[in-house]
């Protein structure tokens, strides 16, 4: 009797288990695909054969996920049986692109707004140092690199009043924001590994993301790793560049962590222009439950660079890579230190509502010797973002009804003294700053037709300093100052037509405001400019897309109209303050083409494709009265009218591949008065390499390349309205990389 009831309970358990099988074949094609790593939800991964298929034991429907180099990821849940699965291959096509822009997730096709999506298919085109190549391969986008390190971003003309670092442009990663509550960003303490995409909405954007004229970028490198995975990457060049990575990818249950450090250091093309940054960076995804998921992200960055400053025209010409006199000896530099830090819970009250919030801390000590001076800061800052979203139905059409709001403040000890010799002298003058902003935002999608959606949005921003003096040296007045910017709503208006399934034109009309930083108002030599106005336009925007699969076009026009500008002058002494100079017209054309001559994921050329990126932009200031010097018609100082890049990609079977790309860039004005042009030029960069996966487990890449194949004699970033004729700031000529990528798949 025992033995018939164990043979029993070994007949029942075996038929509990089945057999799910898979035939994985191109999308396109219907060719069988070998070599695609299936990863169940768990258990362990396995490797389709020579015709596709692979079969796996299962006892209930479970989350198979699907792999493979050239195609997009597919996960989806099956039971046991035989399934076809079908793996789209890597493709630009924009009716497939989804976004999630303006706090909608929703297909590019149906956004009402310019946006620009960078992948690390871009990233990979180049060097991966910086974030500088990929993003200048949109149109409209132009990231400046003054020295290694030093970011200036200007979309659409908004880094006028930027003459270092990140202004303007509100910058989020993994939805906190990036931007601290003063208005600058800190974006050389992410490594080009700490970020996986990018969304650049282009022209204010301030009814969902608040101040700042520029635009809004949102990097992302969420956590969310299938199976395991440890890799290693190494890459070295000339002027002394070397960049080490290890990473890893561990899943744990239906979520997981993922880490990695990164070091890269150069000696410069400059003197005095050497870098050295080290970040870690510790990620983590679980779902608690069907309802919830909570991320969690670490960001620990140790940067330090050199500043080798602007040099004038006689300087340049007699040898571009020295260092304006007196940089070396001051030790012209900074040093950084910051920890980041930040939690995102997401719950699910129902399928049609949920709410995603994030909060972060954050911890910052900056050291800044300069000729003139040297700084030295002390910060703390913490804030969060929350938004909730409603799917309902007004007059029998979709309504999509989004509202939250967004709180930063930061606290900072912030001194200056004198500079001896690098050192810091006897101190000038002291400050405890505070920076306080925050907004309430609301939008309605309404879904007016079958083909129309119809977008209001709506924010209501508040923003303050305190800047209470300590010690001012000089016999300043010292205690509590405060500047309260009046309450500004912010609305926007869109409307967006589906032509049909592959494409849509849109129209939107958008305010946006940007006020100044603290450093616009607290500058070096000690002055305080709490007079200084925020600036305020608004935004008139028309654009047409098409996803034809092979073929891509997005096209956009617009005209901003800007008031109370912030411009930049330089005083005897070289320090840099500001104004406010009336009022600019900028008119823009920006239009992106990509095209794929071959898309075979069986033939020996499995992808060659054409991509072409044109901007123009047509700025000018409008009412600019300067003392004597009325400036009012001349081109806005430091935007180049005409942006041309062209982009070639092949990649074969057999793993070889070649990224080309060719950046026309027109001169350029580089003073109000327009008496000084930085020469058009002609920057070309060139990547080649070899990648491919053995047995589904290991991944094995050497690649080599060259930036500035032409050799040309260039600024990537000039300075704007210098004493002394001080404009250009050198940058590298000729150079080639190299390196090689690991990684285990387990």
């Amino acid at each position: 009797m025992k033995r018939c009831l164990s043979l029993l309970l070994l007949f029942i358990s075996f038929s509990t288990i089945a057999q799910v099988q898979f035939k994985v074949v191109d999308g396109n094609t219907a060719l069988p695909l070998e070599n695609v790593r299936i990863q169940p939800k768990n258990g362990t991964a396995q490797l389709s054969n020579a015709s596709g298929i692979v079969a796996f034991a299962v006892s209930e429907a479970a989350t198979f996920t699907f792999f493979k180099s050239g195609y997009e990821p597919f996960k989806a849940d099956f039971g046991a049986g035989e399934h076809l699965v079908e793996l789209s291959p890597k493709s630009v096509d924009l009716s497939q692109v989804t976004v999630t822009a303006f706090e909608s997730e929703r297909p590019l096709l149906e956004q009402s707004a310019a946006i620009s999506v960078v992948t690390e298919r871009d990233f990979n085109r180049f060097n991966e140092t910086s974030i500088v190549n990929s993003f200048n391969t949109k149109p409209g986008i132009r990231i400046e690199e003054r020295a290694p390190a030093s970011y200036r971003i200007s979309i659409r003309g908004s880094s006028l009043r930027s003459p270092f670092g990140v202004r303007n442009v509100k910058v989020y990663w993994n939805e906190v924001p990036f931007t601290s509550p003063d208005g600058t960003t800190p974006l050389n303490l992410l490594d080009l590994s700490n970020i996986r995409t990018a969304e650049v909405i282009k022209g204010p954007s301030g009814s969902i993301y608040g101040a700042g004229n520029g635009g809004a970028i949102s990097l992302n490198s969420p956590s969310n790793p299938q199976g395991g995975r440890i890799s290693s990457e190494y890459m070295a060049g000339d002027f002394g560049l070397n960049r080490f990575r290890v990473a890893l990818s561990q899943q744990i249950g239906e979520g997981g962590i993922e880490a990695s450090f990164v070091t890269q250091k150069a000696d410069g093309y400059r003197e005095h222009s050497a870098m050295d940054r080290k970040v870690f960076q510790l990620g983590s995804f679980f779902p608690v439950s069907e309802n919830q998921e909570i991320r969690t992200q670490l960001l620990i960055s140790d940067l330090n660079y050199q500043i080798p400053g602007a040099l004038n025209a006689d300087q340049l010409s007699a040898d571009p890579t020295q260092a304006r006199p007196g940089s070396v000896a001051q030790n012209s530099s900074i040093a950084q230190q910051s920890v980041f830090a930040s939690f995102g819970h997401l719950y699910r009250f129902s399928e049609k509502t949920s709410n995603n919030t994030t909060v972060y801390l954050n911890t910052n000590d900056f050291e800044n010797p300069f000729i003139l001076d040297y700084k030295k800061e002390l910060g703390f800052g913490f804030g969060g973002r929350t938004r909730f979203t409603h799917d309902t139905q007004l007059g029998g059409k979709s309504l999509r009804l989004i509202a939250g709001g967004e709180y930063q403040t930061s606290l900072t000890d912030a001194q200056n003294f004198g500079n001896r010799a690098g050192v810091a002298d006897t101190v000038r003058f002291s400050d405890k700053l505070r920076a306080t902003q925050g907004f309430l935002f609301q939008q309605a999608e309404w879904q007016i037709a079958s083909k129309f959606l119809f977008t209001l949005g709506l924010s209501e921003n508040f923003s303050s300093f305190e800047i209470d003096r300590q010690i001012d040296a000089a016999g300043g007045p010292t205690g509590l100052q405060t500047r309260t910017f009046d309450p500004i709503v912010v609305p926007r208006v869109a409307l967006n037509y589906r032509v049909n399934e592959a494409s849509a034109v849109y129209g939107s009309v958008s305010s946006g405001f940007s006020p100044p930083t603290i450093d616009e108002v607290r500058t070096n030599e000690g002055s305080l400019n709490l007079d200084l106005e925020a600036e305020k336009g608004v935004n008139y925007e028309l654009g047409y897309r098409l996803g034809k699969g092979k073929f891509n076009l997005d096209l956009t026009t617009y005209y901003f109209k800007l008031d109370q500008t912030i411009t930049t002058f330089t005083n005897p002494q070289g320090v840099v303050l500001f104004r406010n100079a009336g009022s600019t017209d900028q008119k823009g054309i920006e239009a992106a083409i990509d095209y794929s001559l071959i898309q075979n994921g069986q033939g020996f050329i499995q992808n060659l494709s054409l991509g072409t990126a044109y901007t123009g932009q047509f700025f000018t200031f409008k009412d600019y009265q300067k003392r004597d010097d009325d400036f009012s018609g001349n081109a806005l100082t430091g935007v180049p009218e005409t942006t041309l890049v062209t982009r070639l990609d092949l990649r074969t079977k057999p793993g070889f591949y070649l990224n080309f790309t060719h950046n026309y860039v027109s001169e350029l004005p580089l003073n109000d008065a327009n008496t000084v042009f930085q020469d058009a030029y002609n920057l070309v960069n060139l990547r080649f390499g070899w990648a491919k996966t053995f047995a589904g487990k290991w991944e094995l890449e050497a690649f080599a390349g060259v930036d500035n194949l032409l050799d040309e004699s260039y600024s990537l970033g000039n300075d704007l309205n210098p004493f002394g004729g001080r404009y250009y700031q050198p940058a590298p000529t000729r150079n080639w990389y190299g390196g090689i990528k690991v990684g285990f798949l387990y």
